[in-house]
């Protein structure tokens, strides 16, 4: 019987390679300024100018994939509740651009994509949501890059999650139609932890839908010490493997996971009018691929469940954990090159 890839040894190798001061700097970079397509133009552009600089260091070959789209169903980038119904808005046109990135000298083969976003709400710097998320992409290109043989992975910074997973949605489209993408993992919100009890909040009705999971985190305190990991049936196995990498890292990070019932498509974006929960469960740019039929993941420290900083001014680079951020980054960057969906 196939044992199956060694992945405590690929997160040792990884971790002692992983500086967590590269990604505070990349934060710090990134989070310097508030950046999104229409509200700070200029510093979206700044920002994608440091991301491309960063990954070409790191021996990647970045696309610059601009799009235009109109009549799109959205929300707004004001601050305020992310599922609030006041922030719909159906929007006219919008322009923008992902940045898609691969490895030269790889098999060329469709892989697994890791993606963040690289806009925030007006008016915040987006330290966690999301430079975390990208800071943390940075990093796994810089890891992935020194391994001897080139992974099939694409790592991706997608642009106008805030105005409803725009940039996504458009890629996870043309990623299908290329049959480009075997599966997806996506970096949302990753940096805030917070180790104190009653520090972890969970949605309205949580409990009822995922009792398990619930009583996991009420028994643990409702310490904010974990990183959750949101799937479907398409990606257990992009769990179990997320889950096995934290687990065996040092010292290990705390995992919850977490299994959406819903089916991939559009039958599981109708399903949560039923479930006002699960919508919980698609926040971010994964969600584009789960309704493209892609197997995705979202890992996230649960944006405004735990962090007092969401979508407010004061989401700033002091407030994140970089020791823990540096894990998250190697136990994505295991998953990401031994999963085979």
């Amino acid at each position: 019987m196939d044992p199956g890839p060694d992945v405590p040894a690929l997160v040792r190798e990884l971790t002692r390679r992983a500086d967590p001061r590269r990604l505070r700097r990349d934060v710090e970079f990134l989070a310097d300024r508030p950046r999104g397509r229409i509200h700070a133009p200029e510093a979206m552009l700044r920002a994608e100018t440091h991301v491309a600089d960063e990954l070409a260091r790191a021996g990647w070959r970045t696309e610059r994939q601009p799009f235009d789209v109109r009549w799109r169903p959205g929300c707004t980038d004001q601050p305020g509740g992310a599922l609030s119904p006041l922030r719909f808005r159906l929007h006219r046109r919008l322009s923008g651009a992902n940045l898609l990135a691969r490895l030269p000298g790889g098999d060329d083969r469709p892989g697994v994509l890791v993606g963040a976003h690289l806009d925030t709400v007006e008016g915040s710097p987006g330290a966690d949501d999301n430079a975390s998320g990208v800071a943390a992409l940075l990093e796994i290109a810089r890891l992935l890059g020194d391994l001897p043989r080139p992974p099939d992975v694409t790592l991706a910074c997608f642009d106008m999650e805030e105005l409803g997973f725009v940039g996504a949605r458009v890629a996870a489209r043309a990623l299908r139609r290329g049959g480009r993408v075997t599966g997806m993992i996506c970096l949302e919100s990753v940096g805030c932890f917070a180790t104190g009890p009653g520090t972890q909040a969970l949605p309205a009705g949580f409990g009822t839908v995922f009792p398990r999971e619930a009583a996991s985190v009420r028994a643990a305190g409702r310490r904010g010490d974990f990183t959750l990991v949101v799937h479907r049936r398409s990606s257990d196995a992009a769990a179990a493997l997320w889950h096995r990498a934290a687990r065996a890292a040092e010292p290990p990070l705390p995992v919850v996971t977490l299994r959406d019932p819903r089916p991939d498509g559009v039958p599981g974006a109708l399903a949560g009018l039923a479930a006002p929960p699960l919508n919980h469960l698609g926040r971010s740019d994964h969600a584009a691929f789960w309704n493209a039929r892609i197997p995705a993941v979202m890992l996230t420290s649960t944006a405004n469940f735990r962090n007092p900083h969401y979508h407010r001014p004061t989401d700033t680079p002091d407030t994140l954990d970089y020791g823990r951020l540096t894990t998250v980054a190697v136990a994505t960057a295991a998953t990401a090159v031994t999963w085979t969906p």
